[in-house]
């Protein structure tokens, strides 16, 4: 057996282990599917930034950088699942709670459009408590059944790093 597939096998029983906690606690799956529908191609934080831009004036040029982040880290997230090739997790213990776009998991495009806009934005309103809501979504993927754990975490430093350069960005050209 390859070291990949080790951890893709010890990896499952981690999301068997979630499951366990979480698949059939009232209210955490439906709240799961609707991060899930929300983050999915990054559509529901350009939605919130574009929003924020619009409201926000004086900082309008930020809230956009923080678009850019969401988006710029969905689609570098989708070349790396290109290159990568991981299979999202089949196991007959794992169950699915909803459907993706593809069979790729790795990494977590949720996870790392999610992670660039929670930071970006937390950067741009000064209030970290935004970063809450990264376990969160990296969470629900893995009750969901999609991701391994190693998914979500490089993608939520994936997205980070993403909000960073970004964010050096925007500064440098304001």
């Amino acid at each position: 057996m390859s070291s990949i597939s080790k951890l893709n096998d010890a990896e499952s029983h981690v999301l068997q282990a979630i499951q366990d906690v979480a698949f059939d606690a009232p209210g955490v799956v439906p709240t799961a599917r609707g991060l899930s529908h929300f983050g999915e191609h990054a559509l529901g934080w350009m939605a919130l930034s574009a929003l924020a831009a619009g409201i926000d004036k004086p900082r309008r040029r930020q809230w956009a950088g923080v678009g850019v982040a969401a988006f710029g880290a969905h689609a570098a997230s989708v070349v790396i699942k290109r290159v990568v090739q991981r299979r999202r997790p089949d196991y007959s213990y794992v169950r699915v709670g909803v459907k993706t776009p593809s069979r790729l998991s790795f990494p977590s495009s949720h996870s790392t459009s999610t992670t660039a806009f929670l930071v970006a934005a937390a950067r741009v309103t000064g209030n970290r408590s935004f970063w809450l809501g990264v376990p969160v979504m990296m969470a629900s993927r893995m009750v969901l059944g999609v991701h391994y754990p190693s998914d979500t975490a490089v993608g939520a430093l994936l997205g980070a790093t993403t909000a960073q350069v970004v964010s050096r960005l925007e500064r440098k050209t304001a």
